[in-house]
């Protein structure tokens, strides 16, 4: 009865002229009884409203909505369903203006390998020719190329973990450094290895046999390194020419072999101090290595208190090419010269002098002239930590273009004797030419340090000074000494006023930038102190 109802709605809706008055503009018509709907229309649209009746629990009503709706009894349930009416496809949208997705494929070889070149050159070859060599197979020939390995750090992935799992470690890197090497290594220039701890001569061999072009090996942390694997890779690889053995548990028999080998070509050698240094300088001593540039010596962690013995004048004589010599953080006593023996040849080529230590140590002035009196080049000294080395013994040295000075103290005794006087006869010397200048630590006096700093003020013909670090940690620098610099020296970068007991609070710290620089040269000129 409910449908016959909605039908003759239907009926009289399609034959009720369009224009209606108010009143019935919204009629209603009631369902015969036990229907249970209200029927109403508004403007031929159908609504179909529940009448109250009683409220059925809440499971009844969520059963009623989870319930499949069935048809309507009657004729129209029935009827066939009405075929759906087929909709025109719609136009496939026009593609966005964007990269092509194959433009990695259409570059040319050499193009995409200056491309990695630029960036191996930036960050290295790993990971990123991994990576790269998964893209395309453009790609990875491009990554396979031999020129853009020629720089490689090899590490065991579980260096830290125990030692079962860590020679596990080792044999799988290995394993893949087997295929890896012939195919990518025939280019290889520096190779680095570290934390290897059981397979250090198997690498060697690989090298060996694969990187003829091999010039610099570094070795850190690694053990079990023989005098057999070093001279094997000295023979194999005739331009090696650099050796860095800092950190590392080396045999002095093998080094002293592999320098006996590939001695003459030698440039450059990085040692760590032990009790094996001596017979590794007794061969440098004998003229081992006569075109070796580059020496450094240095404490491991556990500092070993053994005096180092140097003799000066024999390391001139076995080393008469050597640029750099650096002796950090050692103990070491430089055996005097006999009686009536000439002064040694010198360093001629010398650049760079650093006998940097973080205690007291034996480097007096007459050290220091035995090492620098033919080093008329140097252009970098540095002796931190020397107390004992005054202004008036670096005034005689016959360098004259220096250009790093570092003299600060760290960590010295309170019962040193300093100099008070002297700073002068330093910078007036290589004001122009001095960029870098660490006086921390120091006890010169306020007009011993305005003296100094005053060089600064006026450089032969008008120039600006060149200097652009200047430490002054815990001296007597005043206010008007600081300000005069800053203004003198406009590429002044980094400035240390950390514990100056002169200065005003708030301004003892270091400055960075020019920005920070020029921030305390206005906080100076405006500071009460300062007039």
């Amino acid at each position: 009865m409910a449908a016959a109802a909605s039908r003759r709605v239907r009926r009289r809706a399609r034959a009720a002229p369009r224009a209606r008055s108010a009143d019935d503009w919204w009629w209603d018509r009631l369902a015969p009884s036990g229907s249970g709907y209200h029927l109403l229309q508004a403007d031929s649209v159908l609504l179909v409203l529940s009448e109250p009746g009683p409220a059925r629990p809440r499971a009844q009503r969520r059963a009623a909505r989870r319930a499949p709706r069935q048809p309507p009894p009657g004729p129209r349930a029935a009827a066939k369903p009405k075929p759906k009416a087929r909709l025109r496809p719609e136009p496939a949208p026009a593609p966005e203006d964007g990269p092509d997705a194959g433009w990695g494929d259409r570059i040319p070889l050499e193009i995409l390998v200056q491309i990695f070149r630029l960036l191996v050159a930036a960050e290295g070859p790993m990971p990123f020719l991994g990576r790269a060599a998964r893209v395309c197979r453009r790609w990875q020939e491009a990554a396979s190329q031999p020129a853009l390995w020629h720089t490689v750090t090899l590490s065991p992935p579980l260096a830290s973990r125990p030692a079962n799992g860590r020679v596990k470690a080792e044999k799988k890197l290995l394993a893949s450094l087997e295929w890896l090497m012939p195919s990518r290594f025939s280019q290889l220039q520096r190779l680095t290895l570290i934390h290897w701890k059981s397979q250090v001569h198997p690498v060697l061999k690989l090298v060996g046999e694969s990187c003829p072009r091999l010039t610099f090996l570094k070795l850190s942390g690694c053990h079990g390194v023989t005098a057999d694997a070093l001279v094997m890779l000295a023979k194999a690889c005739c331009q090696l020419h650099s050796l860095d053995l800092q950190h590392s548990m080396v045999e002095s028999t093998a080094v002293v072999s592999f320098l006996e080998e590939a001695g003459p070509r030698m440039r450059k050698l990085w040692l760590t101090y032990s009790s094996q240094t001596t017979a590794i300088l007794g061969a440098l001593l004998g003229s081992c290595c006569p075109q070796l540039q580059v020496l450094e010596v240095s404490t491991d962690l556990n500092r070993n208190t053994i005096p180092l013995q140097l003799p000066v004048e024999a390391l001139q004589k076995g080393c008469p090419q050597l640029q750099v010599l650096r002796l950090l953080n050692l103990m070491w006593l430089p055996k005097p010269p006999g009686r009536g023996t000439a002064p040694g040849p010198g360093f001629p080529s010398l650049e760079e002098l650093c006998l940097a230590s973080s205690s007291c140590n034996f480097v007096s002035n007459e050290v220091v002239g035995r090492l620098l009196h033919g080093s008329p080049n140097l252009r970098l000294l540095d002796l931190r930590g020397c107390a004992r080395i005054t202004p008036a013994g670096l005034q005689d040295l016959p360098c004259r273009e220096l250009e790093q000075l570092h003299l600060g103290l760290y960590g010295t005794s309170d019962r040193l004797t300093l100099a008070k006087e002297g700073s002068p006869l330093l910078t007036r010397k290589w004001c122009h030419t001095l960029r870098e200048l660490d006086l921390s630590g120091q006890g010169f006096s306020e007009k011993d340090l305005e003296q100094a700093l005053a060089a600064f003020l006026s450089t032969p013909g008008g120039s600006h000074p060149a200097l652009c670090s200047l430490n002054l940690r815990g001296t007597r620098v005043t206010p008007s000494t600081v300000s005069s610099v800053i203004s003198s020296c406009p590429g002044l970068l980094y400035l240390n006023l950390e514990s100056c007991r002169c200065l005003p609070r708030g301004l003892k710290r270091a400055y960075r930038g020019l920005e920070e620089v020029q921030w305390c040269l206005e906080q100076l000129l405006t500071s009460p102190s300062s007039s």
